[in-house]
């Protein structure tokens, strides 16, 4: 069994800076507002050369005006069901809370090794007051601050003494990772969820539910990978909040950190300007891109709606026309196996390596029937192709003018490298070199 520490408490008294601290990165969006985070949040962290899962959950809270909160409460449940070892984090500056004891009465039903993590205890008269969580009826308070790491070694030589087995410094090293992408309220997090067959991340129809960008390992056709939902990208003047400006930014790093993005669009309205630019972006990062139109149960169609949908939206990616298109539908589950299976094809042609002698052997004869125009009365003579090493499919022509060889005669070569060895979903890199 995995090693899982659950970091628990009601709004607003630091467990995302703690989980930030434990993970060693700032993966979880903090702010002084109350539920800023809303799903369940995994990172790997290591302590004593020990290494487990965290989890960072939304604040829990009843009788709230949060429209999420019952959504957020039923999040942390599943984080306790999973933990190995429960933090129940309070806050020293605002002393034992009404909330802290209403969710020592859900912690007391888990069966589970529990620490009160007195949280802010940064002075010594707020370290002298956490007596009072004594009060709650669990034998272990331990006072820390999240904020400048103080305590915090004292609290993990506690919990690293109920582990029982070891776990590996980071299981998902080496394992495909896909993000998906999109505008908000277009289906992406309803996506993991129908996936998943649970419920894995909340889903309203309020655009900016998800926040944080959110890991899940997942198993599908013998294959192992981690899908990324991620908060909805919007265009920068439209973004009014911080908190929304971080999702977004950490939607971003999600695409960078993939080797897959999935696009989702909607289907009722097309490929918009917005969609481009995200597309735009992963081309640039050069990851494996895909388009996954959602809500195509929502349109009117005949045998041929698919089609000209498809032909209009290649005309309007020009240069990015090498990505694939799936039309799906989330709420109805049709093509959403589909669509993943077809990201992990896009993953195979990222790596896919060809030999020299079969790049060879393919590309010359195609060359030598349509050579690089002559320039300044000059002849280009292309002798050798081979690829080279890169996290994308790079090919180097080795030719005697180099200098000389225009961005069309490149594009004809890269369309005959994507017809010959099927490079669908992949931006590819093509240098020439003086032979």
């Amino acid at each position: 069994m995995a090693n899982i520490v659950a970091i628990v408490g009601r709004p607003n008294v630091g467990k995302s800076t703690f989980f930030n601290r434990l993970v060693e990165r700032r993966q979880a969006i903090m702010d002084n507002e109350s539920g800023v985070t809303r799903d369940r949040h995994y990172g790997y962290a290591e302590w004593a050369v020990k290494f487990f899962t965290a989890i960072d959950t939304g604040g829990y809270v009843v009788g709230s005006d949060d429209v999420f909160e019952e959504a957020i409460r039923t999040q942390v449940k599943e984080a306790l069901e999973e933990a190995s070892v429960i933090l129940f984090m309070v806050d020293c500056e605002t002393g034992l809370h009404g909330l802290d004891n209403d969710f020592a009465n859900v912690i007391r039903q888990v069966d589970k090794p529990v620490y009160v993590v007195a949280n802010k205890a940064d002075n010594p008269e707020r370290l002298m007051s956490i007596g009072e969580f004594y009060g709650m009826g669990f034998d272990n308070v331990i006072p820390i601050s999240a904020a400048n790491g103080s305590g915090t070694g004292e609290l993990l030589d506690e919990v690293i003494t109920h582990f029982e087995a070891d776990d590996d410094e980071n299981p998902d090293e080496g394992i495909p990772r896909i993000a998906i992408l999109g505008r908000p309220n277009v289906g992406k997090s309803s996506f993991l969820n129908a996936l998943l067959g649970r419920e894995r991340t909340i889903v309203t129809d309020i655009a900016g539910t998800t926040r944080d960008s959110i890991h899940t390992r997942y198993k599908l056709f013998g294959k192992d990978f981690i899908l990324t939902d991620t908060a909805g990208i919007r265009r920068k003047k439209k973004v009014r909040e911080d908190i929304e400006f971080f999702s977004v930014m950490r939607s971003i790093q999600a695409m960078q950190d993939s080797d897959i993005c999935i696009v989702m669009l909607d289907a009722t309205l097309g490929l918009e300007g917005q969609d481009l630019s995200i597309l735009g972006l992963a081309h640039k990062y050069r990851k494996g891109v895909m388009i996954m139109v959602n809500k195509w149960d929502l349109i009117e169609k005949d045998t041929k709606t698919a089609d000209a949908f498809r032909k209009s939206m290649l005309e309007r990616l020009g240069e990015m026309s090498y990505i694939p298109i799936i039309f799906t539908s989330v709420t109805e589950k049709k093509r959403i196996f589909q669509a993943i299976e077809m990201g992990l094809e896009v993953y195979e042609n990222r790596n896919k390596r060809i030999s020299t002698s079969e790049l060879n052997e393919a590309m010359l004869p195609m060359i030598e029937a349509y050579p690089p125009p002559a320039t300044k009365g000059k002849y280009i003579r292309i002798k050798y192709v081979t690829q080279l090493p890169g996290a994308v499919p790079t090919f180097a022509f080795f030719c005697n003018l180099p200098q000389y060889i225009k961005a069309p005669y490149q594009r004809y070569l890269e369309n005959k490298l994507r017809d010959k060895f099927d490079f669908t979903g992949v931006p590819l890199r093509i240098f020439f070199r003086k032979k």
